[in-house]
């Protein structure tokens, strides 16, 4: 959900010093020594985070790494977009990097699928680093059975914002239920203020990471455990029926992807609104590309943030448990890689470089590492420090309040997914790719289908797909 804001394909390659960006840890890397025979070595190392801006801070981190342990790094941005057809080019080629980072879970499951990562290198990673000092949902979406797929290193919580100055105007409550957010947006719904607006464009992921949570927090899963594709159950239909209603009569017209939906919640013409961290600082004032305008920012342009609660729990009728919704990016050491100076990499950069590497976007990498056993919190506490945004750069913890990022931090570290626990994670990133849920939300919200409608279409296209796959 908006993990990247742009997309410039860039290469960077460095091993010379550079003046670091942002923070580093003060713990060394654990258990991790070069060996004399990396000294001199150089390593390739992929980036989804492919921004100017964020290889430029990498690169402070990575060349405090040359220094310290003598092994060179060249750096090479990669749009996340490009990434499949580029690692299927350099895996036919012999030039695989060793080394892939910010990597989103379709892409880990992608490159292990084609056995093209280093499952040895990332459980001894691990190990070293300690597994009890990092989120245990990462690990487990970064884990197929017991082996460890990648190493986790950061991720995004999404929530359901809302304007607490407005809830208490009305004297609503925060929404923790599927009743709770139908009855608030029927309240607050108006000529001039949408009670919600949401992703229903049917070419946009954004639309199904929407979805996704929202099923999730009614038990309507993707697949079952026999990896059976259940969208057309009574659970899926029902978060199909909840959806559709809030979309069609509570919401704006026309198809909404993340920048109308984002638009019109921060320009004050939405109630509510699902959307992930990223944007947190843009609702601050801090991007000059990408301002509030609502009437109170004008005098005051932190108003929409100042204004914003975080709702990143919810349940719908046919759950007896709650869902959170978020998604995490991971440390890939690839087949081919040079294993040990690439493992001693990846170590530096989960320990001493870690809030260095946070620090390219800290308000969508929150730490699935939260610190060290001597001391478990270092990174938490260290990201919480670290500024964010483009034109203002600004600490989230001067802006949001220590609760509001704790829950948000909580909801990282307890996330749940579809199809990635059932064994379905290409299926995931395919159906990423063909759309096939946000077509049947944006049929449905158009009145062109029923709910069981848009859940039988796309159960049938979500079949085919994965029927391709085999």
């Amino acid at each position: 959900m908006e993990r990247k804001y742009k997309m410039v394909a860039v290469v960077v390659a460095f091993g010379l010093a550079a003046g670091l960006a942002g923070c580093s840890a003060t713990a060394s890397t654990p258990k991790a020594s070069t060996a004399a025979s990396d000294k001199g070595k150089t390593i390739t190392v992929w980036s989804l985070n492919e921004q100017p801006n964020r290889l430029a801070i990498a690169q402070a981190a990575a060349a405090k790494f040359t220094a310290k342990t003598g092994i060179k790094v060249k750096l090479v941005g990669v749009n996340e977009d490009q990434f499949p057809q580029l690692l299927t080019t350099a895996a036919a080629a012999g030039t695989l990097p060793d080394v892939v980072g910010a990597l989103p879970l379709a892409d880990v499951r992608t490159m292990s699928a084609n056995q093209l990562d280093n499952t040895k290198a990332e459980a001894q990673i691990i190990s070293d680093l300690g597994a009890k000092t990092f989120s245990a949902s990462a690990l487990t979406y970064t884990r197929s059975g017991s082996t460890q797929l990648s190493v986790p290193s950061d991720g995004y919580p999404i929530s359901l914002m809302y304007r607490k100055d407005l809830f208490a105007k009305a004297g609503l409550s925060a929404p923790k239920t599927y009743a709770d957010v139908l009855a608030d947006a029927k309240k607050l719904n108006s000529s001039t203020m949408a009670g919600f607006v949401g992703g229903d464009s049917a070419s946009t992921d954004f639309t199904e990471s929407t979805f996704e949570w929202l099923a999730l927090a009614n038990g309507c899963q993707l697949v079952n455990s026999k990896g059976t594709v259940t969208l057309d159950s009574k659970s899926c239909q029902d978060a199909f029926s909840f959806y559709g209603n809030l979309i069609k009569n509570y919401s704006i017209p026309g198809a909404n992807d993340s920048t109308a939906s984002k638009t019109a919640y921060m320009g004050g013409k939405a109630a509510m609104t699902i959307w992930s961290s990223f944007l947190l600082p843009q609702m601050a004032g801090l991007d000059n590309a990408i301002m509030p305008t609502c009437a109170q920012c004008a005098t005051d342009p932190g108003f929409i943030a100042k204004n914003t609660g975080f709702v990143t729990s919810l349940r719908g009728p046919d759950s007896s448990t709650s869902a959170q919704a978020g998604d995490v990016t991971s440390w890939v050491v690839s087949s081919t890689a040079q294993a040990s100076a690439a493992k001693t990499f990846v170590e530096y950069m989960m320990s001493t470089g870690y809030l260095t590497w946070l620090s390219q976007a800290p308000e969508g990498m929150f730490p699935t590492r939260n610190g060290t056993a001597a001391d478990p919190t270092l990174y938490s506490s260290g990201w919480k420090k670290l500024p964010s945004g483009t034109d203002r750069p600004t600490a989230l913890g001067s802006l949001y309040s220590s609760a509001d990022l704790l829950n948000l931090q909580n909801s990282v570290n307890s996330f749940s997914r579809w199809g990635f626990s059932q064994g379905q994670g290409s299926l995931v990133g395919s159906i990423l790719t063909s759309l096939p849920i946000p077509q049947a939300i944006a049929s449905l919200k158009n009145g062109n289908i029923s709910a069981k409608g848009a859940a039988s279409q796309a159960q049938a296209a979500v079949v085919a797909v994965q029927n391709s796959l085999k």
